[in-house]
């Protein structure tokens, strides 16, 4: 019983932990981008290209399961709009909730049998997926003027180099991740 409890604080410690660094580093490295946006004249587009807040979210998931990774997911642009303004307060709720499905689908997919890349393509097929849906629904059901749709499929394209990065980084720090863990086993 004592040997549970103690797994039990451990994992709770390790999920609170991932959580603030995830969140933390989704706070940060836009800001990064965005900074070095700034200085090369490329305005926020950086951000907008290699989609940074993504990142640690989709690790988190996948590290952590679906209860952190939705945490982070909407935690992390919340705030960071409370501390830089940023995201658009018009898009803040479309990026919170894309990134909680990144980070539900992430976690969901963590445990399965199949290479890191097929849950990452899975997640992000998701998580726009979700996104989509909650712009549609602002649209066409509660008639908002704020999301536009013909943005839907023109994030996906300006995210490509994102999407790209997300499949090799992160595929190479799990393998990393899953090599250390099964050396210390």
């Amino acid at each position: 019983m004592t040997h549970s409890l103690t797994m039990n604080k451990t994992t709770l410690k390790t999920k609170t932990l991932i959580t603030a660094a995830a969140i933390l580093s989704a706070v940060v490295l836009p800001q990064i981008f965005h900074v070095v946006g700034a200085v090369s004249g490329l305005g926020s587009a950086l951000g907008e290209t290699f989609l940074p807040i993504q990142l640690p979210v989709l690790l988190a998931g996948l590290l952590a399961g679906s209860v952190v990774g939705i945490i982070a997911g909407a935690l992390s642009p919340l705030i960071s709009f409370a501390l830089s303004g940023m995201p658009a307060a018009g898009m803040l709720p479309f990026i919170m909730i894309e990134l909680a499905g990144y980070g539900l689908a992430a976690g969901a997919l963590s445990k399965m049998k199949m290479p890191v890349f097929y849950k990452l393509l899975l997640t992000q097929i998701a998580g726009r997926t979700i996104r989509a849906t909650a712009i549609l629904i602002a649209v066409y059901g509660l008639g908002s003027q704020i999301a536009d749709i013909a943005g839907i499929w023109n994030s996906v394209i300006t995210g490509l180099p994102g999407i790209l990065l997300q499949w090799c980084l992160l595929s190479l720090l799990m393998f990393r991740i899953e090599s250390v863990k099964k050396y210390n086993d």
